[in-house]
C-alpha cells in the first residue's frame, strides 16, 4: 500500500487524515458528524480521494472512535487509546517524546500515559459528566453568547477569574447564570470555566501518572485559554501540534501502516 486512512468517528466530529508510508500526512478533512458516522466517513473519504487523485482500493483505512464499528469502508478498526496513543509517540516538533496525552474531545475526556517506547502503561477516561468534557465549553459558551472559538481570547483578559464550583455541568450552568446576574466580567467567568475544566481532568491525570512531556489533543487543545489553565494546574509545560483535533485519525493511520508491514 502507498497512502494509509485513519478515519475516527467522534460525537461531534468525523476526522479523516491520509498518509503515505513512511507517516507523512499527505491530507485530512473535518466535518461534523451529523447522524450518520458512516455516511460522513464515506463523504470525508471520497474528497480525500479525489484530492490526493488515488483509488480508493490502493488505500488501507482504519478506523477508530466511538463510531469505530459503524465505519463500513474500515479495514479495520482499533480502540480510541490505541490510535491516540499511536498519534502521540509519533515524531512530533522539536523532536519531543510525549510521556502524557490529554485529549479533551466533544463527549471524553481521556488521559493515557506512555512509556519511552511510546507504549501505552496507563490511562483513564471520563465519559459520565459533561462537566469535564469539551461540551461543557460549548454549554457555557452559549449562556454567555460568545463563540466557542472565542473563548481563549477572551479568557486571556481576565482580571479576576471566577471560582466555579460546581462539578456538575448543569448546576456550573446555574452557577455561570447567577455570575452574570451579579454583573461579573465575561472573560472573568471564562477564565473561571478554564480553571475548573483544568482542575477536573488534572486531577484525573494525576490518578493516572502525569509525567512530562504533555502533549493537548481534541478540540479542547484549539482553547489556548484552556492549555493555559493546564500549565497552571500541573505545573508542566502543555505542548499543541498542529490540528490537534486528528492525533487519533493519524494514530490510527499509523497502525494501518504497522498493521501492514509498512515503514511507520
Amino acid at each position: 500500500m502507498e497512502f494509509y486512512a485513519g478515519i475516527d468517528a467522534g460525537s461531534t466530529y468525523t476526522k479523516t487524515a491520509i498518509v503515505d508510508n513512511n507517516g507523512a500526512v499527505m491530507c485530512h478533512k473535518i466535518a461534523p458528524t451529523g447522524i450518520d458516522c458512516s455516511i460522513t466517513a464515506r463523504e470525508s473519504f471520497d474528497y480525500l480521494c479525489g484530492e490526493l487523485a488515488v483509488s480508493q482500493s490502493d488505500i488501507f483505512v482504519t478506523s477508530t472512535g466511538y463510531g469505530r464499528r459503524m465505519i463500513e469502508i474500515a479495514h479495520q478498526n482499533v480502540t480510541e487509546i490505541k490510535a491516540h496513543a499511536a498519534g502521540g509517540s509519533r515524531k512530533l516538533s522539536g523532536g519531543m517524546e510525549i510521556r502524557t496525552i490529554i485529549d479533551v474531545g466533544g463527549q471524553d475526556s481521556k488521559v493515557i500515559i506512555l512509556d519511552e517506547e511510546g507504549e501505552t502503561v496507563n490511562f483513564a477516561m471520563n465519559d459520565k459528566c459533561a462537566a469535564g468534557t469539551g461540551r461543557f465549553l460549548e454549554v457555557i459558551s452559549r449562556v454567555l453568547q460568545v463563540k466557542v472559538n472565542d473563548l481563549g481570547e477572551l479568557s486571556s483578559q481576565a482580571k479576576a477569574p471566577c471560582q466555579i464550583s460546581s462539578l456538575c455541568a448543569v448546576f456550573a450552568e446555574s452557577e455561570v447564570i447567577s455570575l452574570l446576574a451579579r454583573k461579573n466580567k465575561r472573560s472573568d467567568i471564562i477564565a473561571g470555566i478554564h480553571r475548573s475544566l483544568a482542575r477536573r481532568i488534572s486531577s484525573m491525570a494525576r490518578k493516572t501518572g502525569v509525567e512530562s512531556e504533555v502533549l493537548l489533543t481534541g478540540g479542547g487543545a484549539l482553547n489556548s485559554g484552556l492549555a493555559a489553565a493546564f500549565e497552571d494546574e500541573l505545573m508542566m509545560d502543555i505542548h499543541v501540534e498542529g490540528n490537534p483535533q486528528l492525533n487519533g485519525a493519524i494514530g490510527a493511520a499509523l497502525i494501518g501502516i504497522n498493521s501492514n508491514g509498512g515503514a511507520g
